[in-house]
């Protein structure tokens, strides 16, 4: 059975608002027959999630997000460890009404119209007939769902993009004040996936505290504050975009004309598109810009660059002897 942890009382830090703090956090399951054998599913992880930040959580499948979030949302209990949700031991059942969350697959009654759904969701979190009928609209349109065509439609004929809109509308009826997804934009496509992005963003700019799960690193990049990377159960780095990803003094330009012989000796790399090109830059930017001029060129763009997200998490993976294929 799993031990009894000894929760905290008092927030354990102190300057910046804390929304998620854990500590130590273990999860060992118990399989087999017989239920003698173990896995480790997540080993000693430590976090801490600031309030009105988006932050991010990646890995690769199986990795531990799912039993990591489960556990913040006191779905499921540690082995050891503790940690705290809005000021409150994880489990505490006074926060749950502060929370919103959105399951991966989550499971509505098909027969129910998104207008229902949400009627469901809010009597089951007794919230009054008056603020439901300002409450709903609102939550509709901010999902795209709010023509009638679409709020009055049965959930079994929703799309599966139209699934997560209105799973993340009943994951904010009660107005929380941080937000759990679970793999957000899996499984969507590009528009499904911008329209998830989009959401999250307005609620950035509400202040609402938004914990997501995701593989999709591309919309990570796009959205987050901060990011933590997860494997094998150990949380391996965290940090800003900036702090983890670096800059560099690397520069990608961009122009139309000037001498192409020149341009070779400034950018060895340099692509060709008629009379565009483009390419990394070898040297200072005031030296080249000084030959461009001279050679009667002009320059479209030149912007720093580093390494993306993607490039990151691959690498901090096989660090950790990690295949990407794993």
């Amino acid at each position: 059975m799993d031990s009894v942890v000894d929760w905290p009382v008092e927030p354990m830090s102190g300057d910046r608002p804390v929304a998620v703090e854990i500590s130590g956090l273990q999860k060992i399951y118990r399989t087999g027959f017989w239920m003698n054998q173990t896995v480790e599913t997540l080993k000693g992880c430590n976090l801490k999630v600031y309030r009105g930040e988006t932050f991010g959580l990646l890995g690769p499948n199986g990795a531990g997000k799912t039993t990591l979030l489960k556990i913040l949302l006191g779905i499921v209990r540690p082995t050891k460890g503790k940690g705290l949700l809005l000021g409150h031991p994880l489990g505490d059942r006074a926060v749950r009404a502060r929370v919103g969350y959105l399951p991966e697959n989550p499971y509505f009654y098909d027969t129910l119209t998104g207008w229902e759904i949400l009627q469901f969701s809010a009597n089951l979190c007794q919230i009054s007939a008056s603020i439901q009928r300002r409450r709903i609209p609102e939550l509709l349109d901010l999902v795209g769902l709010s023509k009638k065509a679409a709020r009055d439609k049965p959930l079994r004929q929703y799309s599966k993009g139209m699934l997560q809109r209105i799973g993340m509308a009943q994951a904010l009826i009660n107005d929380p004040e941080v937000v759990f997804l679970d793999e957000p934009m899996s499984g969507l496509d590009p528009l499904g996936r911008y329209q998830i992005r989009e959401i999250i963003l307005s609620l950035r700019e509400q202040g609402k505290t938004i914990f997501f799960n995701s593989h999709i690193l591309a919309d990570v990049e796009k959205i987050c504050d901060r990011v933590a990377i997860l494997a094998r159960g150990q949380l391996i780095c965290t940090g800003s975009l900036k702090e983890l990803l670096g800059t560099s003094d690397s520069y990608f330009v961009q122009g139309l004309g000037g001498n192409l012989e020149v341009l070779k000796q400034w950018l060895p790399d340099l692509e060709l598109d008629g009379d565009r090109w483009q390419g990394y830059l070898k040297g200072t930017p005031q030296d080249f810009l000084s030959s461009l001029q001279l050679m009667g060129g002009k320059l479209l763009s030149i912007d720093l660059t580093s390494a993306s997200l993607e490039e990151f998490f691959v690498g901090q993976l096989r660090q950790q002897g990690i295949e990407t294929s794993e």
